[in-house]
């Protein structure tokens, strides 16, 4: 009998190959036809030889081996305090060293510390043909980004996206985040909510627009006030931020939402320095997630980011941008959810 043709042979109704085609043709998972197709361990030698067999003869388009390739991660000097001070781009690197060990790449780290030496990076990867492509960490420095923009090899952000929309993105879905912190103070009676903020990335700028997206479409006023700028990510700057707007406005919110789970730390030192209580008196709220923030008192409430999923993801996309047809840049946002600890309560109207 016959074997049945795959879609798109010469005799059958013309329509896209797909993997599942190739899995029934040649009687395996679909899992391991996406894996040989990648490149990846774990598929039998003859297996993988038959999966690849199967696809060529279905004229369907196989990415390009990336097993024994490199790829350059440059992290910036925000990316390196940050790996020093908490555990957000530590978690990120996990997510993209595990990544990389599944597909057999090797990443191999660089920080970007200034044009030359990002010039050179770029010059020495276009060059070296083991070299896949690029991933850049935490950086959205407009001379960073226009160098790379037109970089001849596939080049992807984790935590940071291009404004042009020229090169790829991974990054958690900020606004969203941010927009659904604020919702849940505000389905809890809380109108007057700070918002504490690390100004200069566009990262945190989208948090700040979720939690004005949220006030208004509550109808409530969401003041330029409201938001206090804080010069750096240490718990005591914010805790001084805090002190200082009691000072001056007194105690004119009943919460706060941070645009980082350290900043939201010290919004709590600041606030119980000053003799109020987190959250009989002010409520508190993080993003991110660090694993510190259930251990503080009390423990933080906050917006859970996916932290090792960025890394992972972004790899993917890299590969991805290798193989088959070119496609347009991409801002890949992942979804973050509520952890509901016991730094936030309900409002309750002081008593006249």
């Amino acid at each position: 009998m016959a074997a049945t043709p795959l879609p798109g042979k010469r005799g059958t109704k013309s329509r896209r190959v797909r993997l599942e085609d190739i899995a029934t043709k040649v009687g395996v998972s679909l899992s391991t036809v996406s894996r040989a197709l990648s490149g990846e361990k774990g598929v039998r030698a003859d297996i993988r030889e038959r999966i690849l067999e199967a696809a060529k003869t279905a004229n369907y388009v196989i990415p390009t081996p990336v097993a024994g390739k490199k790829v350059i991660l440059a992290a910036s000097s925000a990316a390196m305090i940050d790996y020093v001070r908490n555990q957000f781009t530590l978690y990120v690197l996990e997510g993209l060293r595990e990544r990389a060990l599944a597909l057999d790449l090797e990443i191999v780290t660089r920080s970007v510390a200034g044009q030359a030496e990002e010039r050179t990076m770029l010059e020495e990867a276009a060059a070296d043909p083991a070299v896949l492509g690029l991933l850049f960490l935490t950086v959205d420095d407009e001379a960073t980004l226009a160098a790379t923009r037109n970089f001849s090899k596939p080049a992807v952000m984790i935590n940071g996206d291009d404004p042009l929309m020229r090169l790829s993105s991974v990054t958690p879905c900020n606004r969203s985040a941010a927009r659904l912190a604020a919702e849940h103070l505000i389905s809890l009676g809380h109108h007057r909510i700070l918002f504490l903020m690390r100004p200069g990335r566009h990262t945190i700028e989208r948090r700040r627009e979720g939690w004005r997206d949220a006030l208004q479409h509550r109808g409530l006023p969401s003041p330029d006030d409201l938001v206090v700028p804080v010069d750096d990510w240490l718990p005591n700057l914010a805790a001084q931020a805090i002190a200082a707007r009691i000072s001056q406005n007194g105690l004119d919110f009943s919460a706060v939402l941070a645009a980082g789970d350290s900043l939201a730390v010290g919004a709590m030192m600041g606030l119980q320095e000053q003799g109020y209580s987190v959250p009989d008196d002010v409520s508190v709220m993080g993003i991110d997630d660090l694993p510190q923030a259930a251990f503080v008192h009390p423990p933080l409430t906050t917006m859970h980011v996916p932290m090792r999923e960025l890394g992972s993801v972004a790899l993917d996309l890299l590969r991805d941008s290798v193989a088959g047809s070119p496609m347009p840049a991409r801002r890949i946002e992942l979804a973050c959810h509520l952890v509901d600890r016991q730094s936030v309560a309900a409002y309750t109207s002081p008593a006249r």
